[in-house]
């Protein structure tokens, strides 16, 4: 494993400041989005001065196959590898653009190649059995299923739902602002129950998580703070294991079941993609895939042939 600890050129760590700098002001890339794309760039730069490279015209592509090599052989999925090669290609076209580098030494690469994975997606069932574990009458079960209820509801990323603000709940029209990926603003409806599971936890349970430290986050960790990420996966865990869920279940997954059983209800690929903040339709349609099952129970049944 690489480490960015052995990350010593002086040369590269500026770059990668004006990078950084370039995301964040121009590009308006979350904060969560900038540490993903420095430690995974870091991870390259690491490799690069452990070399002895030290200027961005001495990379070439071989170097860039060892690393993704390397990032295999340490147990990184394909799909992870692509992500990080995401990082670096961006990181090279902003030198080519911003510091004359003749050409991106990514632009010959492909993507590490891997047989695509269906997200989990759990059924109406076993989501109404995890929403039923948190003790509601306990400010904190009652914030947990708040939590769970409007993930599900409106389909969030994780990051999304730990950062609602009270401000971004509209309680009389019954609906969330979003702040997604890139900083882009989406509106998505709650729906009654996830907004009368709000309303209860405002009453009843915020004041009370939020002590003397007053928060304007929806669900306020110490100090004010929003919850983490990785809380929510291990209060999700928690109660899908209270559940008898055996397989692995994370927050992700509520968002891919939202998306599934919208589809499954007969909501078309446009409107899951609004509400999901895909930029792409193509990012949507993999939920497509996860209905065969039903679209084949369908066909056995109605079809005179099959």
């Amino acid at each position: 494993m690489i480490e960015e600890e052995n990350l010593s050129s002086e040369h590269w760590n500026l770059l990668l400041d004006d990078f950084m700098a370039h995301m964040s002001v121009e590009r308006g890339a979350s904060l969560h989005t900038l540490d993903g794309y420095s430690r995974d760039i870091m991870n390259f730069l690491a490799l690069m001065t452990s070399r002895g490279i030290e200027r961005p015209e001495e990379v070439k592509p071989v170097h860039i196959l060892d690393w993704l090599s390397r990032l295999r052989k340490d147990g990184i999925s394909p799909s992870s590898a692509t992500r990080k090669l995401s990082a670096l290609r961006s990181f090279f076209r902003f030198l080519v653009k911003e510091y004359g580098l003749e050409s991106s030494p990514t632009s010959l690469i492909n993507n590490p190649r891997s047989g695509r994975t269906l997200p989990v997606v759990l059924s109406v069932k076993q989501i109404e059995s995890i929403l039923e574990q948190p003790d509601t009458s306990k400010p904190r079960g009652l914030r947990d299923r708040t939590l769970l209820e409007i993930t599900y509801a409106c389909g969030l990323r994780a990051s999304e739902a730990v950062t609602l603000t009270l401000d971004s709940i509209d309680m009389e029209l019954g609906y969330l602002r979003i702040r997604g990926k890139g900083n882009r603003e989406r509106v998505v409806p709650a729906g009654a129950v996830a907004m009368d599971w709000i309303q209860t936890y405002l009453q009843k349970g915020h004041g009370k998580l939020c002590g003397k430290k007053l928060s304007h986050y929806l669900f306020p960790a110490r100090g004010g703070r929003h919850m983490s990420r990785q809380r929510f996966w291990q209060i999700l865990r928690q109660y899908a294991v209270a559940a008898g869920i055996e397989k692995g279940v994370y927050p992700h997954a509520l968002r891919h079941s939202f998306a599934t059983h919208l589809l499954e209800g007969g909501a078309d690929l446009r409107t899951v993609q609004v509400l999901l903040g895909h930029s792409n339709i193509t990012t949507t349609q993999i939920y497509t895939h996860l209905d065969i099952g039903r679209l084949r129970a369908v066909h056995k049944q109605f079809h005179p042939r099959a």
